[in-house]
């Protein structure tokens, strides 16, 4: 199993997003608060062609439009738009894609023929993928949260990966509650590394709040 751009995906140094949006409590508005709230020390460019600027942050009309290449992409948009958005990344010179928009394999065949045509468009430029249909991915002590959960994870030694965004964002809650914190989490319907002929998913442990006690705190 690679682990070509996992560093890049955990540790970027400019994180573009694709979909950010002014419009109240919608996927794209929330990515965008916590993208630019984490601390993250980094240019973090929204992209939306009909917005000047979002939460003060001069936006970008496109991908092209970009000043700079992102090391991390993070895209809330409809799922027509992947395999054009990924093709365009990395071409650009992206080496991370977080995916957050559903409707793909869940959907039928018709979802998996377009997860499949964004799979192709990310294999020349040998692109890791987080998603589709996933929470995001938090790194605390990094400022990073590409995510859409409601709370931000407090930084700490434990990693935590679940299958179950329901799961995960339990966890958050109990852990931040009592003042756990995380070097990453992340929710992820499919890791995928673009690399080969074969996309592999990566093993997805799944761990509920009872394999913790409050006397885990970091």
């Amino acid at each position: 199993m690679s682990v070509r751009n996992l560093e890049v995906l955990f540790h970027p140094r400019s994180i573009a997003l694709i979909g950010a949006s002014k419009q109240p409590r919608s996927v794209g508005a929330v990515l965008a608060h916590n993208l630019l709230s984490a601390g993250f020390d980094g240019p973090v460019m929204p992209v939306n062609p009909h917005e000047v600027a979002i939460a003060g942050v001069l936006t970008y009309a496109s991908i092209e439009a970009l000043p700079l290449v992102p090391d991390l992409a993070v895209v809330a948009t409809p799922p027509a738009s992947l395999p054009r958005i990924v093709a365009e990344l990395g071409a650009r010179g992206t080496r991370a894609v977080v995916v957050i928009t559903a409707g793909f394999g869940e959907l039928g065949e018709q979802g998996r023929r377009l997860q499949q045509a964004m799979l192709d468009a990310a294999k020349p430029h040998t692109l890791r993928l987080v998603g589709p249909n996933c929470l995001g991915i938090m790194v605390p002590g990094h400022g990073l949260n590409a995510s859409f959960a409601q709370a931000q994870a407090l930084p700490g030694d434990l990693a935590f990966v679940s299958q179950s965004g329901a799961v995960l964002t339990s966890v958050l809650d109990w852990a931040t509650a009592r003042r756990i914190g995380f070097s990453h989490m992340s929710r992820s319907a499919a890791w995928r590394m673009s690399t080969s002929a074969t996309c592999s998913t990566i093993w997805r442990p799944t761990v509920t709040p009872e394999r913790f006690s409050s006397t885990s705190r970091p």
